[in-house]
């Protein structure tokens, strides 16, 4: 695969790039003007998102000539599962293959009765963490809201049994970079003529950006927000996240301050970076200051190799700290470590087997 730039082609807008009513809307004024009965509408707005269909031509209920002339004026776009990797733990790992031939990652993560779908919102990112794969890959190209939400869809498509129950904005890509295309995706995710997931089972994750953080919060639903900290002092976090210079650290506990519901502070464990008991001190207090959840996330692979991870030991004392200071603190357990866990891992590893050098 060529090295593309971040201008890369895509499909034209579908239906499936719009909201539920929008496309409602479309198909409405389409039935109409074809003289075809109205309850043609539902039935047509229901094999997108709530039962969908790999194409038309599968929505055996509609007449034949009828599916022809859909699949005609509105194809179905689709995602070709380029690789599939299976964990130990039940951790599934999809490579998306896009039209332009640009790639993406998603992961289906099994606890319980619960599926938690981790999508991508775009083509590498241009933030530059340095613990992060998906940041040394480079800036491709946004996604479309179907390419973000078609992640959902593809899935439901294989298997309904696996349609995922909570949605989490934290693959490839920061989400609120591509505000508009995830503001579509999160009303398609969660509309009841779309896939009707809980607006509380749908969380978005970003190092803080901050005109988007409050184009979010004015949403009404109660979309729930992580924020990637990973260091509790601007100093530190500018070390590890270039975007601290622009938007940093104070700011960023404001805007999540203006969140009706609870947020959540993602830290990555670093040996000597970020993991001395003065460093949880400091993150308790943001913690405190938001009555926020903190996820303690070991290292994965995929970074810069010059980066270690903290020890599990250190680790307990990291997290025993913040709960002596009367905070919420998870050790999230690390998952699907033999299928190239770390976010963008398998991309790069596609692009390495292709010949392709990262933009960064």
């Amino acid at each position: 695969m060529p090295n593309r730039s971040p201008r890369a082609s895509r499909a034209p807008e579908t239906l499936l790039d719009l909201t539920p009513s929008a496309a409602r809307g479309a198909l409405a004024e389409w039935v109409t003007a074809g003289q075809l009965p109205r309850y043609r509408v539902d039935q047509l707005v229901a094999r997108l998102w709530q039962r969908p269909v790999g194409s038309w031509r599968d929505a055996t209920e509609l007449p034949a000539a009828l599916r022809a002339e859909l699949e005609r004026v509105f194809p179905l776009p689709r995602l070709e599962a380029a690789t599939l990797q299976l964990s130990r733990d039940g951790t599934r790992k999809y490579l998306w293959r896009l039209i332009d031939g640009e790639a993406i990652e998603s992961v289906l993560i099994p606890s319980g009765k619960r599926r938690t779908l981790c999508v991508s919102s775009q083509a590498g990112c241009a933030l530059g963490c340095v613990f992060c794969a998906t940041g040394r890959m480079g800036f491709r190209r946004h996604l479309t809201p179907f390419e973000i939400v078609g992640q959902v869809r593809e899935i439901v498509l294989k298997d309904v049994s696996d349609k995922p129950t909570n949605v989490v904005f934290m693959g490839m890509g920061e989400p609120l970079l591509n505000w508009p295309a995830v503001d579509r995706a999160l009303t398609i995710l969660n509309h009841r003529e779309g896939l009707g997931i809980g607006a509380r089972h749908i969380t978005v994750s970003t190092v803080g950006i901050l005109p988007a953080m409050h184009r979010l919060a004015a949403r009404p639903e109660q979309f729930r927000l992580a924020i990637s900290l990973h260091a509790p002092t601007p100093g530190r976090r500018r070390r590890l996240m270039p975007i601290e210079q622009k938007y940093d650290l104070d700011a960023v506990i404001r805007a999540a301050e203006a969140f009706a519901r609870r947020v959540t502070l993602e830290y990555v464990l670093i040996a000597g970076a970020n993991d001395t008991i003065e460093d949880a001190d400091e993150l308790a207090r943001h913690a405190v200051r938001l009555g926020a959840l903190v996820n303690l996330l070991p290292l994965h692979p995929g970074g810069d190799p010059n980066l270690s991870p903290t020890s599990p030991r250190r680790i307990k004392a990291f997290a025993d700290r913040l709960r002596n200071r009367g905070v919420e603190a998870v050790v999230r357990r690390s998952r699907g470590l033999d299928i190239d866990a770390a976010c963008g891992q398998l991309r790069v590893r596609a692009d390495r087997s292709a010949g392709v050098t990262p933009d960064r």
